[in-house]
């Protein structure tokens, strides 16, 4: 088998491993449900190696997500819904309608051409899917209402900062990144009370409520939260290898050293980074 660059060749691959009999067990159980949540898998290790900046795992990881989307619309063509085609002229549609500024004539290619069109172009969307979920026989959308486009499978800190990026449209914001700090603090009193109490319920509710409210932080100061996060998680891992490896040195291992060690080598480190 030699490899190509030609899409219907991938789509052959992933015939082929679907078809009874010859094809793989375990592609051959699987269905939409089950492999769902490696699309968001594979779509976190694209950014982790766009973070990373190391492009020959991005060439991968991009293929692995591609993937993805070959097996959902190879299961799809099964069940006679559509096919990898019809996901193709779904995306090619929407992206030249939503693009008039491109596509379109050249009046809609001013930044208010472009802003008085969106509007009409996302309702004109919201119809024609409408309209199609009914020749499918599926019944309407049970979410409504401003949020109800918001997918529930989001990560939760995506989810919580396009919730408020909707809200903040209408009007439903706050108008300076400081009273959302205070309502952090506001929060984090709340969460402290409920700690006092012992209720694991209302602590868990309280949590969540601080976490919401940093997010919107993050918003509010024009920072990308989850990117925010990601650095501070490798942040904690850099430091944390310090312990181990000054620890090692020391001929210790990290269940015997002290929390008093470990925190002044966690201080040492601290130190290494900010000299550096």
């Amino acid at each position: 088998m030699q490899p190509s660059r030609e899409i219907s060749r991938l789509l052959a691959i992933m015939a082929a491993l679907r078809t009874p009999n010859t094809g793989c067990a375990w592609d051959l159980v699987q269905d939409f449900k089950s492999i769902a949540p490696y699309a968001i898998e594979e779509a976190c290790e694209v950014v982790d190696a766009i973070e990373r900046e190391d492009f020959v795992d991005l060439r991968d990881e991009l293929g692995d997500l591609l993937l993805q989307v070959v097996f959902q619309a190879r299961m799809a063509e099964e069940r006679d819904l559509f096919d990898f085609g019809g996901v193709v002229e779904a995306v090619t549609s929407k992206m030249i309608r939503r693009h008039p500024h491109v596509f379109g004539v050249p009046e809609q290619r001013t930044p208010e051409g472009v802003e008085g069109v969106w509007a009409e172009i996302k309702a004109q969307e919201k119809a024609e899917k409408a309209a199609a979920r009914r020749a499918a026989g599926l019944p309407e959308q049970a979410r409504q209402g401003l949020l109800a486009d918001i997918p529930v499978a989001l990560p939760a800190l995506t989810r919580a900062i396009k919730l408020q990026e909707k809200a903040s449209k209408v009007g439903f914001d706050w108008n300076d990144a400081r009273l959302v700090l205070a309502k952090i603090r506001e929060e984090c009193d709340e969460v402290e009370e409920a700690l006092d109490r012992g209720d694991k319920a209302h602590v868990a509710s309280e949590i969540g409520d601080v976490l919401f409210a940093v997010a919107n932080l993050a918003r509010h100061a024009k920072t990308d939260a989850e990117s925010a996060l990601r650095q501070t998680n490798a942040k904690f891992e850099r430091r944390f290898r310090h312990i181990e490896e000054r620890l090692a040195a020391q001929g210790k291992v990290l269940g015997a050293a002290t929390l008093q060690e470990m925190d002044a080598l966690w201080d040492e480190a601290k130190t290494l980074e900010s000299v550096g």
